[in-house]
């Protein structure tokens, strides 16, 4: 499957929109649960490798409390993080076939993972967290769904900027196949530019979908021990199941 960089208007010329888009504070909450999730490692996390960071508007909360390297697909979404998080380490990078040359002590992995829609993309991008990952160390993943917990639904949202620019967006999320490892998101966004000038961008994105178990063997067989956590969440939605791999000292 070509990456979300090279298929996605979403992550390509409309990456500047992402902000207005899904606002950074709308993770805090996300993140602080994250946190609490890599401090499980069975040694101290001070550096932790976020794969798949996209705008970086987990690492912007994050990085109060860990030394952030960066990975993303797109180099636009990574302009979008430097400009947020100018302090952490960015680099560019497929999370299926990523080696930075060095481990750290937790890796963490946002909805991202997503967009691995068959397995073998899903058990190499385990990899990948797993060669980064320090003995010792840990590795989150959080898909936005399971096949248990998928539901067939619809969101919109959007936001205002200071600069006159505004977004509303509609999203439709549905699964064709129930017997394959995919799902469709369709997206329907309204961009108003700073001189009140409205575009209309639809794109169709195809996101993987895997059962717990499936989760579990695939980070058992990269050499994780691992446990699946319900997300804890204040949102109005069904809690995301969290899957947590620790990797071990010897």
């Amino acid at each position: 499957m070509p990456g979300p960089a090279a298929t996605h208007r979403f992550y390509g010329d409309l990456a500047v929109w992402w902000p207005l888009i899904s606002p950074p504070e709308e993770y805090a909450e996300e993140a602080a649960f994250a946190a609490t999730l890599l401090d499980t490692a069975w040694i101290p996390v001070s550096e932790v490798l976020e794969l798949g960071s996209g705008g970086g508007h987990n690492a912007v909360h994050l990085k109060a409390g860990f030394s952030m390297t960066l990975v993303d697909l797109s180099e636009d979404m990574l302009a979008v993080s430097r400009r947020l998080n100018p302090e952490c380490d960015h680099h560019r990078g497929d999370m299926r076939t990523v080696r930075l040359g060095r481990s750290f002590d937790a890796v963490f992995v946002h909805d991202a993972v997503d967009y691995m829609v068959s397995e073998a993309d899903l058990r190499r991008a385990v990899q990948t967290a797993f060669v980064h990952c320090r003995p010792g160390g840990v590795g989150v993943f959080v898909p936005d769904a399971t096949r248990e917990t998928f539901e067939a639904a619809s969101d919109h949202g959007g936001s205002d900027g200071a600069d006159g620019r505004a977004v509303r967006y509609l999203d439709w999320t549905w699964d064709p196949d129930p017997e394959d490892t995919w799902t469709l998101t369709e997206y329907a966004f309204l961009l108003r530019g700073g001189d009140g000038s409205v575009r209309v961008v639809h794109e169709t994105h195809r996101l993987g979908l895997f059962g717990s178990e499936d989760w579990l063997r695939l980070l058992d067989d990269a050499g994780f021990e691992a446990r699946a956590v319900t997300e804890v969440t204040s949102e109005d939605r069904t809690p995301r199941k969290v899957f947590v791999g620790h990797r071990p000292v010897a």
